[in-house]
């Protein structure tokens, strides 16, 4: 199902009176700890991937409206039998359609290598293996079509939370990004080596499925005065690592 995706650039100082402004309106994620600051938070890890001449990469920074970039995905630390999510997210237009599947992690480049995924697929409660395989079908159209690579490995802290009254609302920061360039595949989990994107800020998104933003976010957008912007932590992440990779 397509969904609104709105991002703001936030000032660290803001991120408590933020979190208590929400705190009537949201629940923390299900997925996510309480760590030991009371934060509700996990850390995401993503390998983008891109084709040699950077085309994913290039269309975001034209601005091309309808697009698609591909990911693998996993979660906080390296675990015997940690999953990973194969991933295709879409936009079109001012809306975002994501493609999902789940691998073992310890097969990962042994399924990019052959593109044979079927005896790997790890099934959602809600899904059905055929289901499973059109989305895994997805990532290897693109994966093939466009010669895709591992092309920059994005790390950071989210703290998830969810509407109380409409879970399909959800509202995440994210904070202490970072990034390096040109990862193997088997670097999705390590933290060397990886360079800041911001210094004193962190990224508000807000994604929802109504035609409208709610009017309780709208308001609490408004009153902090934040402004939308076309963030891609892809985009930021190689270049900043490409711009230290340099020197």
């Amino acid at each position: 199902m397509l969904r609104h995706e709105r991002k703001y650039l936030v000032p660290f100082y803001m991120l408590n009176d933020l979190r208590a402004r929400f705190s009537g309106f949201v629940r923390p994620d299900i997925f996510t700890e309480e760590d030991l600051f009371g934060k509700c938070q996990y850390t995401v890890r993503s390998i983008y991937f891109d084709s040699p001449d950077l085309n994913n990469y290039h269309e975001k920074l034209s601005g091309v409206m309808d697009r698609c970039k591909l990911r693998v995905r996993g979660y906080n630390e390296l675990e015997p039998k940690e999953m990973v999510v194969l991933e295709v997210k879409k936009k079109k237009g001012n809306r975002i359609l994501k493609h999902r599947t789940m691998i073992p992690y310890s097969k990962l480049e042994t399924v990019l290598e052959t593109g044979n995924v079927s005896p790997y697929l790890i099934l959602r409660k809600d899904q059905s293996f055929a289901n499973a395989l059109d989305e895994a079908s997805r990532f290897f159209f693109h994966y093939k079509r466009k010669n895709q690579n591992p092309t920059c490995l994005i790390t950071y802290e989210r703290e998830a939370y969810h509407g109380k009254l409409n879970p399909g609302i959800r509202i995440t920061f994210d904070k202490n990004m970072r990034s390096t360039i040109n990862p193997n595949l088997s670097q999705l989990f390590d933290d060397d080596n990886l360079r800041p994107l911001f210094k004193n800020h962190f990224i508000l998104e807000v994604k929802y499925f109504e035609d409208t933003m709610p009017v309780w976010i709208k308001s609490i957008i408004y009153e902090f005065k934040l402004r939308t912007e076309a963030l891609s932590k892809y985009v930021i992440g190689y270049d900043v690592s490409k711009c230290f990779a340099q020197y």
